[in-house]
């Protein structure tokens, strides 16, 4: 073998072991696979889902825990989708797979005007079709391929466009208490999955078909985040571990901490508080 092959390969095999790495992690830190689940793994045709996929079959060989993978693909009608390429992918794996037709384009096409993204749309009709899909087959576990720069970015967006302070949780029970949403791969940086999945040849599905704009706002997000990686080295690790280390005392949140109650110890008769809202009109 040439020195070349040999640098290449010993390169696919740490990066191979460093995301396996990451994943087992957050499967451990967040307690997303237990005995006996059946974890539904969902695929767009997307770097990240191929990459999700792939690691998971890796581990499911020597896991410390017995549970089942069942591949999952919600084709959606956009125009020009290759519909052969996912099962034929799957089926060359031999791992269970179903593929759900929902004419979600038709729909989002309808409602959403030319000039503006359909993405936002497009994604709570997809969730629904997938939350809906899973429970009747009585899945425990719907994985899907977010990653650790996803949800750094969501980060940012809820609080420049939404105003709070929340990301993308590795795990999530959905509002009907139905479904378990996981992120297996919540510690793994875009780089490294998309270096991985250009290794193993995947066949990608470009994001494209629908014919909308990106999503400007995660654009300009991505861009921002993007350009202090660079100037600034470790930045975006320093950003996710404060996603870990919240200080609720030292935010502004009276839900999340009493602030109320502080210093009432010292002065009893804080328990009995005036009203302090002002009342704006003339007199």
């Amino acid at each position: 073998m040439k020195a070349s092959n040999r640098k290449e390969v010993y390169n696919f095999n740490k990066l191979q072991k460093r995301l396996r790495r990451n994943v087992g992690r957050a499967i451990q830190d967040f307690n997303m696979i237990a005995d006996g689940d059946r974890v539904m793994v969902c695929l767009s045709g997307g770097a990240d889902s191929y990459t999700m996929l792939d690691i998971l079959l890796n581990m499911h060989r020597n896991a410390p825990v017995d549970f089942e993978l069942i591949a999952f693909n919600l084709d959606q009608k956009q125009p020009g989708f290759p519909a052969t390429v996912l099962p034929e992918y799957l089926a060359g794996l031999g791992i269970p797979y179903h593929i759900l037709e929902q004419d979600t384009y038709s729909v989002v096409k309808s409602i959403v005007p030319e000039d503006k993204t359909m993405c936002g749309l497009c994604s709570r009709l997809r969730r629904g079709a997938v939350y809906s899909f899973a429970k009747r087959q009585g899945y425990t576990k719907i994985a899907l391929g977010h990653h650790r720069d996803d949800i750094i970015e969501t980060l940012f967006l809820n609080m420049f466009y939404g105003g709070k302070l929340k990301a993308m949780p590795p795990k999530l029970l959905s509002d009907d208490g139905a479904n378990v949403v996981i992120r297996p791969l919540a510690y793994c940086k875009e780089e490294d999955i998309k270096a991985y999945a250009q290794a193993k040849k995947f066949p990608i599905i470009p994001c494209t078909l629908c014919g909308s704009q990106d999503n400007m706002q995660r654009q300009n997000i991505k861009q921002m985040l993007r350009e202090w990686d660079g100037k600034y080295t470790g930045r975006i690790e320093t950003i996710f571990a404060a996603i870990q280390n919240l200080v609720p005392s030292h935010l502004a949140d009276i839900e999340r901490f009493d602030f109320t109650s502080l210093g009432a110890e010292q002065d009893p008769q804080q328990a009995d508080r005036p009203s302090w809202f002002v009342d704006d009109q003339d007199n």
